[in-house]
């Protein structure tokens, strides 16, 4: 698997890496202006028997995602898996800190969008913090319109027409000139930079703003506070590099990624993945060669 098609994949719309994901995933990328906003559409064909679902991990950004075989979404709380929420066949899923399990259904058609960290607040209609660690009907937001749009989808028959309908639905809800605050553009660049990055007050003197202020532009367009966005962007650094590292010695890559200690990035990586980095090489690992092998048998 190439490292690009990593970055695509490592939105909400799967987390675990799957080693055919260019087979089951159909990827679109938008042009300008939307590209400013949305990193990737995508669209999910799948038929999985055993229903076997995953932990959708932390990443600092915001889904909107569409079921067209069935006007439902369930989802499952990360921590008590017993906790179930119902939501109609469209949903927004906010930024979350906290990871969340999604339903498999056995025979699954979804069609999404993977926005950009900072790059739903102009299709929302309300600050994306409002939505934090939380999951909402469409149309809540965008009203009858987001029904007539699961409509179109459903009854489109390829997926660049599913893909330009999606486009248009967007572009009709994105006002002329809309930007972000700079401040927040700015800080994105500073916390995707890698290592660990500024305080938040320091970050904030720096872009010329109070803390609070900085931190109210911020959460109100990213979904998140400066802080928690930063040390999410730090574990999946973390993730994804034990991912093709998995002998890596901990303590030298806690110091790496700018980790108080070893414990420390044990304790985040606990946090935000519900695992120990060792418990996660090791169910990669699982995955990763269950995949194989069942692809190998589809060959056969």
């Amino acid at each position: 698997m190439t490292s690009s098609t990593l970055a695509v994949a490592g939105g909400k719309a799967q987390q675990f890496a799957i080693l055919n994901i260019d087979t089951i995933f159909n990827f679109y990328k938008p042009t300008p202006p939307l590209s400013k906003f949305v990193d990737s559409f995508w669209l999910y064909e799948g038929y999985e028997p055993e229903r076997r679902t995953e932990r959708i991990l932390p990443t600092g950004t915001l889904e909107l995602a569409i079921n067209l075989r069935q006007n439902e979404q369930r989802f499952y709380d990360a921590e008590r898996p017993e906790n179930c929420t119902r939501l109609s066949g469209a949903i927004v899923s906010g930024a979350s800190g906290r990871g969340f399990t999604p339903d498999a259904p056995e025979e699954a058609l979804m069609i999404g969008v993977h926005f950009k960290p900072g790059g739903a607040f102009p299709f929302l209609g309300l600050p994306a913090g409002d939505l934090a660690d939380t999951h909402v009907d469409l149309e809540t937001l965008w009203g009858a319109s987001a029904g007539r749009l699961r409509e179109r989808l459903c009854e489109a028959r390829t997926s660049a027409e599913r893909f330009q309908l999606l486009q248009e639905a967007l572009l009709s809800r994105l006002c002329s000139g809309v930007e972000q605050h700079y401040a927040v553009s700015a800080a994105l660049k500073i916390f995707g930079n890698g290592q660990a990055g500024p305080r938040v007050r320091d970050a904030a003197k720096y872009l010329g703003l109070s803390q609070r202020r900085f931190i109210q532009v911020f959460k109100a367009e990213v979904g998140m506070t400066p802080k928690l966005f930063s040390r999410i962007q730090r574990f999946q650094r973390t993730r994804t590099f034990i991912q093709h590292n998995p002998t890596i010695n901990c303590a030298d890559l806690a110091v790496d990624l700018g980790y108080f200690d070893q414990s420390h990035l044990i304790r985040e990586f606990l946090e935000f993945s519900g695992l120990s980095p060792s418990d996660y090489i090791n169910r990669f690992k699982h995955f990763t060669e269950t995949e194989t092998s069942s692809a190998s048998d589809h060959l056969r």
